[in-house]
């Protein structure tokens, strides 16, 4: 590669090299893998690679190389684009462990629907990142593959339950990667990793070969440095998909135009984007007032580009998020039904999984999951939780209609990226996330990188639209991250400054 770089690569950039014979896929490839064992397996150990994909990556570089080579066209809109997938996401070619130490070495004999999409777009699998046991953690912890490390200070955790896909996409291990997230488990690495990241309306993008925790709450998405990535991405993923009935959602979102179409400069003229005052921080609490100082600073930005700003409240919001909240009422149950759909999985249920302890101890959430009902539908407290669903998704679209808003904002995570010793202070379901709130009303949203506290450490600002409203997310992102620019590598440690 011919002086071009792999740090905060972006897929223009990437084929632009590819085009102009700068750099091959092959070449990419090898950069990327070099990456990996210089920061990931040595340097700051970032620990956010579960398992590389060298030889076939390598062979399908070589096959897009030769291909390119003799017609002079890219093969599709990802051409070339080395992607790192988190590892509850099903590849054919490789293991799929779900972050579980009880499913160490499973390969599944078929891709996940998105995996499918994205090597038929031209992306490179390159790697598999770590994800805490079922994705049941804000956390990095996990049975298989221990802690993820942030790249921006490795004593601080990544975020998660994508937590590797955050780490590795921050560090340019990967050029993007996909998570999954049902409460935040995009969103909370990409805050803390300053990325974006974006959750669709479920559906929108369809899961089939996804594992869940709450099947109609959860989604999957890309973690990109650009907003303009993500949008790349998310034209290859989205549409409808038999093997997922939810991925009915597309026809009803009836995207007109690609995502990347609505990157335009201007994007927040004329938008009206409400703040949502009870989503800040307590101002008391020092890690919390550092956060809104940034959003804050944040908001401003997008006044400056030209939106509205006006300050909201949803009313009663944490009665709502409580109400609301399913993983102990289903992710027993929704967990089951994936590992009965695999073929020959080491374990058939998550009981075996419990019993035989093979699960990292810090998931304070498995034991609540654990005690939840075999039945979902049988149980009235589930039944309450899914009609209070209802009631929390009309107190926020009504406060859509009352202000006449196009978007929601407030800070993704409350607090900046803790400690890996100041985890312990909260459990999973006291952990003060804003992601919630989007994921427990079923309504689309994307993080993008606000600026950093205090502490050195990332915040993200998070923006929500009204159902099946992805496309404002993209126009105005785009638009804030143009007057914002807040994206930078975590060039702070001086072991992250460089490629190899």
């Amino acid at each position: 590669m011919s002086g071009f770089e792999l740090q905060e690569a972006t897929i223009e950039g990437i084929q632009g090299a590819i085009r102009g014979r700068e750099a091959t896929a092959a070449e990419l490839v090898r950069g990327y893998l070099a990456r990996i064992e210089g920061y990931d397996r040595a340097g700051p150990e970032l620990n956010a690679v579960v398992a590389t994909n060298a030889d076939a990556a390598l062979a399908r570089a070589e096959e897009l190389d030769r291909a390119f080579a003799d017609t002079g066209e890219l093969a599709g809109p990802l051409h070339g684009i080395p992607v790192a997938l988190k590892d509850n996401i099903l590849t054919a070619d490789m293991p799929t462990t779900f972050g579980s130490i009880a499913m160490d070495g499973y390969r599944p004999r078929a891709d996940a629907t998105v995996t499918r999409r994205l090597r038929e777009a031209g992306a490179i699998i390159l790697a598999k990142t770590t994800l805490p046991d079922w994705a049941s953690s804000w956390f990095s912890y996990s049975s298989l593959s221990g802690e993820t490390r942030n790249p921006y200070d490795p004593r601080r955790d990544p975020g998660g339950s994508s937590s590797g896909t955050g780490a590795a996409v921050a560090a340019s291990l990967c050029a993007v990667g996909l998570g999954t997230d049902c409460g935040g488990s995009i969103r909370v690495p990409s805050s803390f990793c300053n990325l974006v990241g974006m959750r669709s309306t479920p559906g929108v993008v369809p899961r089939a070969g996804t594992s869940y925790l709450v099947i109609p709450q959860d989604t999957c998405g890309p973690m990109t440095r650009t907003v303009t990535d993500a949008a790349r991405v998310m034209d290859v993923l989205v549409g409808y998909d038999p093997a997922d009935p939810y991925s009915a959602a597309h026809a009803v979102a009836r995207r007109e135009r690609s995502y990347v179409a609505e990157l335009v400069p201007d994007g927040l003229r004329g938008a009206r984007v409400g703040l949502v005052t009870n989503a800040l921080g307590s101002e008391d609490d020092a890690g919390m007032a550092a956060v809104n100082a940034v959003v804050r600073d944040a908001v401003a930005a997008i006044g400056a580009a030209g939106g509205e700003v006006v300050e909201v409240e949803i009313p009663e919001l944490m009665d709502h998020i409580v109400a609301t909240s399913m993983y102990t009422d289903r992710s027993k149950h929704d967990i089951d039904l994936f590992l009965a759909e695999l073929a020959d999985p080491p374990v058939r249920n998550l009981r075996e999984v419990y019993e035989a302890g093979k699960y990292h101890r810090d998931l304070d959430l498995m034991d609540a999951i654990m005690a939840g009902p075999e039945k979902p539908e049988e149980s009235a407290d589930y039944l309450r939780r899914f009609a209070a669903r209802h009631e929390f998704t009309l107190a926020v679209l009504d406060l859509f209609a009352r202000h006449e808003l196009d978007l929601l904002a407030y800070p993704s995570v409350r607090v900046p990226p803790p400690t890996m010793e100041g985890r312990a202070r909260w459990t999973t379901l006291t952990f003060p996330t804003n992601t919630l709130i989007a994921s427990q009303t079923w309504t689309p949203a994307m993080t993008v990188p606000a600026g950093f506290a205090d502490v050195g450490a990332p915040v993200g600002l998070e923006l929500v639209a009204k159902p099946y409203d992805e496309a404002t997310l993209f126009r105005c992102g785009f638009a804030f991250e143009q007057a914002a620019n807040h994206r930078r590598a975590p060039e702070s440690r001086p072991d992250l400054a460089s490629a190899p």
